[in-house]
């Protein structure tokens, strides 16, 4: 898949989603010695009626800068795979808003759709997590309305990249000497990040990755899962973790053996979820009309990413519920 693809699909994949009252603010958490400034965008309770908010060049129901509802509230931050952005998985933003909890999706800087500079390299996976770390920082120390926010129910869904940037949060130690020697094309999705010069010897890492005690449970959705082959690299993730599959995959670096790899060495039994029919891409959110025949808004024969979304997010809101409220 090119780089034009995957800018295709983290801007045109935009639909009308089902929310009816998902508050939407736009963040910007500043830089500094951790890293770049984060752009963000946050859903929330909201007691509006919804109305066409413009994002960028696109249309979105939401309701602008709305008040956020309730409180107590449990946080749920997002992170997009290899060149998405926030609006990647709004529909499940949506979803997880409307009932009840204040969703965060970040764009990772200098590795999103708009700005792939950084995106290829080790760099880039070793500064997920971080993101996600610094965003939490922000949302419970520098947001207006952190005292509406329950700082013990904070849980985190990724997609492939952002799979495996929870996993690293939830405590996982990557082996990045799993991943296959660098091709020519730097900018390919499905040329790794070692060096061809001595593809097999580990490339230096920092002494610790960054990892988050405060994320209490965890969806991963077609993770990155070469990097996480032995009981070693994952023996610290034993938070509540639930992991969807799609059948046929597709996604460079997400292979279904690996996942299954992944899934068998956990410590803790995760709550697995096989999606029939469903490729890689059928986790972003629906593609609108004008954009169907853009290669990552293309499932297989039969499948209804619409229809699918609707299940997804109810389990997933489901288990956010259940594992975050219990």
């Amino acid at each position: 898949m090119t780089h034009l693809h995957l800018v295709l699909a983290a801007t045109f994949c935009l639909a009308a989603s089902p929310a009816q009252a998902a508050g939407l603010k736009l963040l910007h958490i500043p830089g500094g010695q951790d890293g770049p400034a984060i752009e963000a965008a946050m859903w929330s309770p909201c007691t509006k009626a919804p109305e066409d908010m413009q994002v960028k060049a696109f249309m979105i129901l939401a309701v602008p800068d709305c008040p956020v509802a309730g409180n107590g509230l449990a946080l749920v931050i997002i992170s997009h795979g290899y060149g998405g952005w926030y609006l990647g998985h709004h529909d499940t933003a949506e979803a997880l808003a409307d009932s009840g909890f204040v969703v965060v999706a970040i764009n990772h800087p200098h590795a999103n759709y708009a700005d792939m500079s950084r995106a290829n390299g080790l760099t880039a996976l070793i500064q997920r997590p971080v993101d996600i770390k610094r965003t939490i920082d922000f949302m419970l120390t520098d947001f207006p309305d952190i005292a509406k926010i329950d700082p013990q129910k904070i849980g985190f869904y990724g997609f492939s990249q952002g799979g495996y940037t929870g996993l690293v949060v939830a405590g996982a130690n990557p082996d990045f000497s799993k991943l296959p020697p660098r091709c020519a094309d730097p900018k390919a999705i499905d040329c790794p990040q070692v060096s061809q010069a001595r593809p097999r010897q580990r490339p230096p890492l920092p002494q610790t990755l960054t990892h988050d005690p405060r994320i209490r449970a965890m969806v991963v959705a077609d993770p990155l899962g070469i990097v996480f082959q032995t009981t070693d690299s994952v023996k610290d993730v034993t938070i509540p973790l639930q992991i969807w599959r799609s059948e046929l995959g597709g996604g460079a670096g997400a292979s279904q053996e690996d996942i299954e790899r992944l899934e068998h060495v956990l410590p803790e039994t995760p709550d697995v979820r096989i999606v029939p029919n469903a490729v890689h891409m059928s986790f972003l959110t629906m593609c609108p009309e004008t954009r169907r025949s853009s290669e990552v808004c293309i499932d297989a024969p039969g499948f209804d990413r619409a229809a699918f979304h609707r299940q997804f997010n109810a389990e997933v809101m489901a288990f956010f519920r259940q594992k975050l409220r219990e």
